[in-house]
């Protein structure tokens, strides 16, 4: 396998430019969900990072098959998601063969996590990235690390990057990559409830009450019934996210874990790729943001790719992952 930096088209990033059958938003965003889910890589070693109070977050390492002076790549899931979700699958075996190391981080209380944590994650809690970050193996951190989220984990990762001094004093991270991103939590928490996204809305509150109700799960009796109860993704977030986790409310707990009110804070590269069609997340959100006046952060927003879609013309592989490997590689160069 050539480990040179791949051919990157100009002008950077290329144009995104949907493939035929996936026309529009909703069958861009829903694909991954209607095909054969890809093949596990290969190998694979399994870390259990332990966390301060106990807890222990399951991780996956994959390795490419030479050797690599590259940083670290570690790549965290989405809202009820997991190493296991085909985006991430799909993400970490195309930066693998092109010869990153990625660990796939699983949150707190996600699937793969849940035999080793009571606890659980949410779209703010930095301090388990940073716990884990801690825990990595250090002769895979001798290069650095760069960090990537989808979806609610990019939320994670921007958060994480523009809290004072977070990414520095926890290891050497270089840079970030944030995808699908809900950058303002309590716009895409509207979003998501809108009629047009009642199929969604029904598939992630189901998804939701699964996960947070798993045997292991650390759940007081009046937890349980608030889980069971609530009708709506803010009802989960205001009856149970936000009082377990010290918030006001559900509002409160959008205001202060969301990514747009951290991105002055960025000192570092990263890069933000969003399509403004995404049925989740309202592009408002990212249209008020003046990016020109945040150095460190660069844009590659399409109009149309939905949410975690991005299945264009000319490759079998999304485009965000194309735009995303090329970034890192302009970055940090070849092995």
């Amino acid at each position: 396998m050539s480990m040179d930096i791949p051919s990157i088209p100009s002008p950077f990033p290329p144009p995104f430019e949907e493939r035929a059958p996936w026309w529009g938003a909703d069958l861009q965003t829903i694909r991954n969900l209607l095909l054969p889910r890809p093949q596990e890589l290969p190998g694979g070693e399994r870390l259990l990072l332990e966390m301060p109070d106990g807890d222990r977050l399951a991780a996956r390492l994959d390795l490419p098959t030479q050797g690599s002076a590259r940083p670290l790549v570690v790549l965290v899931h989405g809202l009820t998601g997991s190493e296991a979700s085909v985006n991430v699958m799909k993400t970490a075996g195309h930066l693998v063969r092109e010869g990153w190391s990625v660990v796939r981080l699983n949150l707190r209380g996600s699937a793969p996590s849940r035999p080793t944590s009571q606890g659980r994650y949410h779209a703010g809690k930095t301090e388990d990235l940073a716990a884990a970050l801690r825990q990595l193996p250090d002769e895979r951190l001798r290069q650095g690390v760069v960090l990537i989220g989808h979806s609610l984990g990019g939320n994670l990762v921007l958060k994480f990057m523009g809290e004072p001094g977070a990414g520095g004093h926890v290891a050497p991270v270089l840079g970030a990559v944030a995808v699908s991103t809900p950058i303002d939590l309590a716009a895409a928490s509207a979003r998501i409830m809108a009629s047009r996204n009642l199929p969604y809305h029904r598939y992630l509150l189901a998804e939701l009450k699964h996960e947070a109700l798993a045997p292991g799960a650390a759940l007081s009796t009046a937890q349980t019934a608030a889980i069971a109860d609530a009708r709506s993704i803010y009802e989960f977030d205001d009856r149970f996210v936000a009082p377990a986790f010290g918030f006001r409310g559900a509002d409160d707990y959008y205001a202060q874990s969301a990514a747009r009110n951290y991105l002055r804070g960025i000192d570092r590269p990263t890069l933000l790729v969003h399509a403004m069609d995404d049925p989740w997340i309202p592009a408002s959100g990212y249209d008020a943001v003046d990016w020109a006046g945040l150095a460190p952060i660069e844009t590659a927003f399409s109009p149309g790719g939905g949410h975690l879609g991005f299945h264009g013309r000319g490759s079998a592989v999304a485009w965000h992952d194309l735009v995303t490997a090329g970034w890192l590689a302009r970055r940090w160069g070849p092995a």
